[in-house]
């Protein structure tokens, strides 16, 4: 399972680099979006997921922190998705401001002849 979480965390990151580098505005966000996703997994990845653990404290558990879920990694990672989600809403609504006022959706508004 580890192999199939590094290349989902690499294709993701690789893809969303890509994106990043294009000089369309909407493949720009898409790029963005993939990023922070592939950041999503691998800060959940790193969580170390437990089965059968409590996320909470629960007394028929013993009081040592091996025996419970990490949820730091849950909580960074929720955040990071209402977080993207909101900068995703923004940068959409800047694109189409952009597209508005320059009639292209180019990152630089130059359309360039290939």
């Amino acid at each position: 399972m580890e192999l199939v979480i590094s290349i989902t965390i690499g294709v993701l990151a690789g893809s969303g680099i890509w994106l990043l580098l294009r000089p369309r505005t909407f493949q720009v966000i898409i790029g963005l979006s993939l990023l922070s996703y592939a950041v999503n997994l691998f800060i959940f990845g790193m969580g170390r997921l437990r089965v059968g653990a409590p996320p909470v404290l629960d007394s028929s558990v013993p009081g040592t922190l091996a025996h419970y879920a990490d949820p730091l990694p849950q909580a960074l990672v929720l955040t990071a998705i209402v977080i993207s989600f909101a900068m995703t809403a923004l940068f959409l609504v800047v694109l189409l401001a952009a597209r508005g006022l320059s009639g292209s959706d180019h990152v630089d508004s130059v359309e360039r002849s290939q």
